[in-house]
């Protein structure tokens, strides 16, 4: 739409319509420069920040993001759908066209963290923090997905705004990344330095997202300080982000110190050395397995250090990449039995500095098939591609707990390429021993179960060749298919059902079984060797171990017919049998534990099963 220019009244208006700074806020900064200056900014933004929760974001938006600046309609102003030089492809309508879910561009907004919460785990009051997470179009928002922001001159996907998404160019980091139009880069890049400033404290703890450098200091990696430094200095404060900080401090107490003083930017951070950083990190050593089971294992290791900081770490496994992690361990599941298996790992850093690979290690799982309960986490059990829409994905819950089905989103990835689109987040709780069945609405299948959601399209319309993906708080924890695996089918016209019970980030064919098209009898169903048993879960009424945490290594049991009871297992979390007890109750209600260390075990009784703690 064409820009259209205040008002003298219209400005003043709106200008004063909020709290102007107020006398003093910024006292203490004067003769401050550097990191000083940012750690005493932080200090001022910190105490007088009143987190409103995630859903009070939309109450914001109808004062910190309407169009009073463009077509000046009182519409949402989002940055990845705004044309400033002509008509826009579509507008929103503030809290009427808010979702949750979308099919493309042009249908609905929602909430933008430009610094992707996946970085920060969705934590508190970062997850709710009105100023860097703008309103943006759903479709947009999904596509830019997790990326970092840089520059981009061979876009795979353009919005209808010019927004684009592809390889970055910026020297220092090579991998996908997301640029917004010119109009509004100096906006994002003074939101992302606000909340390295507001929670430089914690920055320590998030993940890098080859955005964050993991210190309180600079707290940007080095070619994303360049990056965004250079916005800032190319698209200068506007009245638009003025207002906004006005608006945002009259929500939720406190401001953007580089709107208000976008000198600032520089005092910190100065004119960024954009020489690249070829400095591999250091190579992990010491590693070690422990925790061996029939079919999983911990593995740990030395963390290794880097001139600027380690991202990650990639783990091999027989020369295979199974999986990255963002600390120095990670627990490999998927095993066979009575394997030999030799592990290796690299370290990351930013700029893809790859370090030299680690001395492998050698270790042999046990001569236990995995006894069911082994799982630690909500994971994938079954996909269904089958005929027309006969399309249905089943998550298990094989823990000991109920699982909070809030925290995770399904998507999926078109064609095996791209970003992930399509996020479907779930709701209610699901039980122990129980399994959730997501299945397209315009399925025909024969089976009888119960769907515990049905979608109409995506992500539900996937392909042998789309890649379905668990989210747990925007991070990928499961995955169906190959990501990035181009247009080959990996499972077309296929049943799949796993025979394992924890998730991967890494798809393997030998963790599924395959049945032919539109088998759909075990959907709904748990596979009794992913837990102890669906009764077997929770404490049964009559038996109950105390004290509970267990200690000196001495269980006491409480329940009835307890002589009648002839054997007695104790397993840990992971599902390995510890300790067998024949009639264990002949001669006292006590067993004495053995082969234990500290953490939660689980007895199994007869047909009763209790969860304790070993202290």
């Amino acid at each position: 739409m064409k820009r259209i220019l205040f008002s003298f009244l219209l400005c003043f208006t709106l200008i004063n319509a909020f709290a102007q700074i107020p006398a003093g806020y910024y006292n203490g900064t004067t003769g401050l420069t550097g990191y000083s200056l940012k750690t005493k900014l932080s200090q001022i933004i910190t105490a007088g920040h009143n987190d409103q929760g995630y859903n009070g974001l939309w109450t914001g938006y109808q004062t910190t993001d309407r169009d009073y600046y463009y077509e000046n309609n009182g519409k949402v102003l989002d940055m990845y759908s705004e044309n400033p030089n002509g008509a826009d492809p579509y507008e929103y309508t503030i809290i009427s066209d808010q979702c949750g879910s979308y099919s493309g561009e042009g249908v609905c907004y929602n909430r933008e963290h430009t610094v992707p919460q996946s970085l920060f785990n969705s934590a508190n009051p970062m997850h709710n923090d009105i100023h860097f997470i703008p309103p943006t179009d759903g479709k947009v928002n999904g596509m830019r997905s997790d990326y970092p922001y840089g520059v981009v001159t061979n876009p795979t996907w353009t919005s209808q705004n010019g927004s684009k998404l592809g390889p970055n160019t910026t020297p220092g980091y090579s991998g996908t990344a997301f640029e917004p139009i010119n109009a509004f880069k100096g906006d994002i890049a003074r939101m992302i330095f606000y909340f390295v400033t507001r929670y430089q404290n914690q920055v320590p703890g998030f993940t890098s997202g080859n955005m964050l450098d993991g210190t309180t200091t600079r707290s940007l990696t080095q070619w994303e300080l360049g990056v965004l430094l250079a916005w800032h200095d190319a698209d200068p404060v506007s009245q638009r982000e003025i207002d906004r900080n006005n608006a945002a401090y009259a929500f939720q107490g406190n401001r953007n110190p580089y709107i208000d003083h976008p000198e600032w930017v520089h005092e910190v951070w100065g004119y960024v050395n954009t020489t690249p950083d070829t400095t591999p990190p250091t190579t992990p050593l010491n590693l070690a397995a422990s925790n061996i089971t029939g079919s999983t294992a911990t593995i740990t290791w030395t963390a290794s250090t880097d001139n600027i900081a380690v991202t990650g770490y990639n783990i091999y496994v027989n020369g295979i990449l199974y999986g990255s992690s963002g600390t120095n361990s990670i627990n490999i599941s998927g095993l066979n039995p009575n394997t030999t298996y030799q592990v290796t790992v690299v370290a990351t850093d930013a700029a893809g500095n790859v370090s030299p690979t680690s001395a492998p290690l050698d270790f042999t799982t046990t001569n236990t098939p995995p006894s069911g309960g082994s799982s630690n986490e909500l994971y994938i059990s079954e996909y269904v591609e089958g005929s027309g829409n006969n399309k249905a994905i089943e998550l298990t819950n094989a823990t000991l707990d109920p699982i909070d089905l809030s925290n995770y989103s399904i998507k999926k990835q078109s064609n095996g390429s791209g970003a992930w689109v399509n996020e479907v987040t779930l709701t209610g709780t699901l039980q122990p021993s129980s399994a959730f069945v997501i299945t397209n609405s315009g399925a025909a299948f024969t089976c009888t179960f119960t769907s515990n959601l049905t979608l109409g399209g995506s992500p539900l319309d996937f392909n042998g060749n789309d890649p379905v993906g668990l989210f747990k708080n925007g991070v990928l924890i499961d995955i169906v298919g190959t990501f990035n695996g181009g247009s080959a089918n990996f499972a077309a016209d296929v049943t799949l059902r796993r025979n394992v019970s924890n998730p991967s980030t890494t798809f393997s064919l030998s963790q599924w079984n395959s049945f032919p098209q539109n088998t759909c009898d075990n959907l709904g169903i748990i596979n009794p060797n992913a837990v102890l048993g669906t009764h077997e879960v929770q404490k049964i009424t009559g038996f109950s171990i105390y004290p509970n945490p267990v200690k000196n290594n001495e269980l006491f049991v409480k329940g009835s017919s307890l002589t009648t009871i002839s054997r007695a297992e104790i397993y840990d979390m992971s599902g390995a049998l510890i300790q067998v007890i024949a009639n264990p109750f002949k001669n006292s209600d006590k067993i004495t534990l053995r082969n234990v260390t500290k953490g939660n075990y689980i007895l199994k009784a007869g047909n009763n099963t209790a969860k304790f703690i070993v202290e």
